[in-house]
């Protein structure tokens, strides 16, 4: 439970509404203390305020204590205890939308800060575990209660919402695509104020304030928007979005488009992990000393000696290169491939135990590609990855957590990182091999982006010229 401030409420929604508040009937239907509706009222002239709340104020939620607090707060307005009741009750809206509501001779417009819980933790945690029967039967394949509210509220047909909700909306992949897809296709988003600053004193999550209004008819158009971002040290960012259905409505897609349009015709294969049942099917004779990303004690990961066969050996002495999947805060530690020798003077990345994705993994590549190769891949792969951060402002990256870092720190998705890769031009001519060398050496990253294209062009006209050939 994150209770919103009324500060929240009057510098970034009030604005947005205050010349229609006698047009709808204001809802909250997780309204913890009331903050993002009863500000409203001190807008209300005095003598005006009961006769407003009556038609045009309702609030609930599933906690007695809240709504027992929202009806002491409503009395100190002077609203006359018997409205108050009838207008602010208790019950649980996640499950259904209270059918009372929709009698209403105005239309509802519901502001709310609902509660968000990941599907993830509710299946691992016993005491979270009673919310699984929200994600059952229609509501299947959705990630986040918060989905389920909004869910709720599209099935009702409001035409209004303002939602305060988890910035994975826009910018998760896997948590959001569905949930994205099913929704937009009924609700335009007018405006989204996103904040990577911490807004809530006890959670890590980045949340946004959505603006969203009913479509007149069901359509699977692009989604146009502003969007403002607060960052850190009072800095503001203002956005045009364009989110497409092609790429799930997801915040960030340029970076999609990228690894679509230039997927090497031969991409190399990418294999994550050396785990334990590995060593355990290739034991012999040749000793390898790697790290455990299973142990990690005195602020290092335990470094060990594995005996293993010709090939095990072989495999892990000749994939040189690891991925780091989370920023560390420093500009030195940001996502990206990097050399195990370099980093932890080891011969490889090993996981004894469960795998992580936030640890150190090592990276196994097919074909067996030379240490030169592997290290221009990295050049590359760092190059781009940080153009595109710098370009679209990391939003294709899942922020990861509150930190005091100059910059937010993101998580880099093991689907990307393969993907990325696969755009490696691997199999090209000696010509372009050195341009493609002299240009990460330059980091002159637009034309890396141009020499990419005139491969891709190559390959066209080669696939084409042997079409005609064999026509």
């Amino acid at each position: 439970m994150h209770l919103t401030s009324q500060d929240i409420f009057l510098s970034y929604i009030f604005p947005e509404i205050k010349n229609t508040l006698y047009d709808y009937t204001w809802i909250d239907l997780y309204c913890g203390e009331g903050n993002l509706i009863f500000p409203i009222l001190e807008k209300v002239p005095i003598h005006e305020r009961v006769d407003f709340f009556k038609e045009h104020i309702y609030l609930s939620d599933i906690q007695h204590q809240m709504v027992q607090k929202c009806i002491e707060k409503a009395q100190s307005y002077n609203i006359p205890l018997e409205i108050a009741e009838n207008n602010i009750f208790c019950r649980d809206n996640l499950h259904s939308f209270p059918k009372r509501l929709k009698k209403n001779h105005k239309p509802l417009y519901h502001i709310t800060n609902p509660p968000y819980l990941y599907l993830g933790y509710i299946r691992k945690h016993e005491e979270t575990k009673r919310h699984l029967k929200y994600f059952e039967n229609e509501n299947e394949g959705y990630q986040d209660l918060y989905q389920i509210a909004m869910i709720n509220d599209l099935r009702n047909e409001l035409e209004n919402l303002i939602y305060i909700i988890p910035s994975n909306f826009i910018f998760g992949a896997s948590v959001s695509n569905k949930f994205r897809m099913d929704f937009l296709n009924h609700y335009n988003i007018i405006k989204m104020l996103i904040f990577e600053t911490q807004i809530f004193d006890f959670t890590g999550t980045n949340i946004c304030i959505g603006f969203f209004q009913r479509k007149k008819f069901e359509n699977a158009n692009p989604q146009k928007f502003k969007g403002i971002k607060f960052k850190k040290n009072d800095k503001i960012l203002v956005r045009e979005y364009c989110l497409t259905p092609e790429f799930k409505y997801r915040g960030g897609a340029e970076f999609d488009e990228f690894i679509n349009k230039f997927k090497a015709i031969k991409p190399l294969n990418v294999k994550y992990y050396l785990r334990d049942k590995d060593v355990e099917a290739n034991k012999g004779k040749n000793e390898i000393e790697v790290i455990d990303t299973n142990e990690y004690i005195s602020n290092e990961y335990k470094r060990k000696r594995l005996k293993v066969n010709d090939y095990l050996k072989e495999k892990v002495k000749s994939n040189i290169l690891y991925i780091r999947t989370v920023d560390t805060g420093s500009l030195e530690g940001r996502a990206g491939l990097n050399i195990i020798k370099e980093d932890f003077n080891v011969d490889g990345i090993y996981v004894s135990k469960a795998t992580y994705r936030t640890s150190p993994i090592q990276i196994f590549l097919t074909p067996t590609i030379s240490f030169f190769d592997q290290i221009l891949l990295k050049n590359y792969f760092n190059l781009l990855l940080e153009y595109f951060r710098e370009k679209l402002d990391s939003e294709f990256l899942t922020t990861y957590k509150y930190s005091n870092a100059e910059y937010t720190r993101k998580y880099l998705g093991l689907t990307q990182v393969r993907n990325l890769i696969e755009t490696f031009p691997i199999n090209y001519k000696q010509d372009d091999r050195k341009k493609l060398i002299d240009l990460l050496k330059s980091k002159e990253v637009d034309k890396v982006l141009k020499l990419l294209s005139n491969l891709k062009e190559k390959n066209q006209k080669n696939k084409l010229n042997k079409i005609e050939d064999w026509l």
